[in-house]
């Protein structure tokens, strides 16, 4: 059967494969038709680029060593103008530190020649497989619980397939994560992929909530309970059953009501404040929390019990910095979205524009990513997003552009004062070694308002 493109099965997945050696070109060339799939070449770096810049390609096939350049030179070009297109390299030449370096920084798949063809064929089926949710988000099928997560990560990769693995039981999940990382993502990826996706998922952040209110409101309350309870309310908890409740920020949780969640995990029911009798009920408890549990249970303030019962298994987010391959992908992707929201034809961002992107900090994360690209958005009057508007939106500030003269006024301003600094203030000795005469030097101390006392004993700090 013909392998089709992702989100297109009526298309052949057309492949770019770039080498130098004619005959292995022509060999792989004749494999991978066989194999049903359709094959462009390139023999340098050059020509690659060129048809990459008319073409649309599937995967990328190419050699470490080009005559022009090489395949790692290439990648960056790729993940720079076409963040989801996987590349596969091959060398000759092939070393253990090489492969780490090359995956380390997103690249699909490294093979060492010779290499076996069937080996070849499942590194290009797994990349294509990995690629399309990244290229066009599942809407049904095998896919379609984590189509709301943008990765190409082996790191995210390895923890959605052990969420998925997680998700066939009804074990209590603790995931774990910086702010902006992703967790109630994760939590209804898990919730979409388990036996319950049929049923509600409730997500409830336990920080947001003000805590004379956050019992009511997970546990619900009966007619007269408090003041202001004029008729009698469900909480939460009750409108999960069937389904899935979502803690997060968990850590946060008050001592009194981690007693009462405690309960509802042990004996599975709920009992409304104000209420005698208490309520079965039948969901999965999926928390999450930025918090360190482990300090919070050496001081006391969570319940080690309760601990226990809602990390039956941990899941850990990375940050946005420790998946970087993702960064150009979730860009292009949130562009994508926001350019329908704000009606403007958006095309993409500037190479450079996308480099600034996948250097920056990130210390809020994919939430952090999303409204920079927001901002750009926003801010945007032509359909390429150029590096100052990303910049602005990160908060770099450009670099100053001095004039000549201003320039040298402030070397030679910083200069005389690290040479008063370094004499204690003797110009006898700053002249000799700036090799000037005192008068000379006296006068160049006058035009900077610099008086050699000031840097004597323990004058006040001058200003550079």
């Amino acid at each position: 059967m013909t392998p089709a493109a992702p989100g297109n099965r009526t298309r052949p997945q057309q492949l770019l494969v770039v080498d130098d050696d004619a005959d292995l070109l022509r060999l792989l060339s004749m494999r991978l038709a066989a194999s049903g799939y359709r094959v462009a070449t390139a023999n340098s770096l050059q020509a690659a680029r060129a048809r990459l810049g008319v073409e649309r390609f599937d995967l990328v096939l190419s050699d470490v060593r080009l005559p022009d350049g090489d395949g790692l030179a290439l990648f960056e070009d790729i993940r720079r103008q076409h963040p989801t297109l996987p590349v596969i390299l091959l060398t000759a030449h092939g070393t253990i530190p090489d492969a780490v370096e090359a995956t380390s920084r997103g690249v699909a798949g490294y093979l060492t020649k010779p290499f076996d063809s069937q080996t070849l064929l499942a590194s290009i089926a797994q990349a294509l497989q990995r690629a399309a949710p990244a290229s066009a988000p599942a809407t049904g099928g095998d896919s379609a619980w984590r189509a709301a997560i943008i990765s190409r990560s082996n790191r995210m990769h390895s923890l959605l397939d052990e969420a998925r693995l997680i998700a066939a039981s009804d074990a209590s999940v603790l995931i774990r994560g910086d702010s902006g990382t992703g967790k109630e993502l994760l939590a209804r990826a898990i919730h979409l992929a388990s036996p319950r996706a049929g049923g509600p998922f409730i997500a409830i952040n336990c920080g947001a909530i003000p805590e004379p209110l956050l019992e009511s409101e997970l546990f619900g309350h009966v007619r007269g309970a408090f003041t202001g309870a004029a008729s009698a309310r469900g909480g939460l908890i009750q409108a999960a059953h069937g389904g899935t409740l979502f803690l997060d920020e968990i850590g946060d949780m008050p001592p009194a009501l981690q007693v009462k969640l405690l309960r509802v995990l042990q004996e599975r029911t709920v009992r409304p404040v104000g209420a005698i009798e208490a309520e079965a009920v039948d969901l999965r408890i999926l928390s999450a929390t930025n918090r360190d549990l482990d300090a919070a249970l050496a001081e006391g303030s969570f319940r080690e019990d309760l601990y226990y019962r809602i990390n039956v298994v941990g899941l850990e987010l990375p940050t946005l910095a420790e998946r970087r391959e993702d960064i150009p992908l979730l860009a292009e992707h949130f562009l994508r979205g926001l350019a329908q929201k704000y009606a403007k034809p958006l095309s993409g961002f500037a190479p450079d524009a996308l480099e600034a992107l996948a250097t920056a900090s990130w210390p809020g994360n994919v939430r952090q990513l999303h409204n920079v690209v927001e901002q750009v958005c926003a801010l945007a009057t032509t359909a390429l997003i150029a590096r100052p508007l990303v910049d602005r939106a990160l908060r770099v500030k450009p670099i100053e552009a001095l004039g000549y003269a201003e320039a040298k006024r402030r070397f030679e301003r910083n200069y005389l004062i690290q040479l008063l600094k370094l004499t204690a203030g003797n110009v006898s000795d700053a002249a000799r070694l700036a090799e000037r005469n005192r008068t000379e030097f006296y006068r160049l101390l006058q035009r900077h308002g610099l008086t050699p006392d000031l840097f004597r004993g323990d004058g006040p700090e001058v200003e550079q």
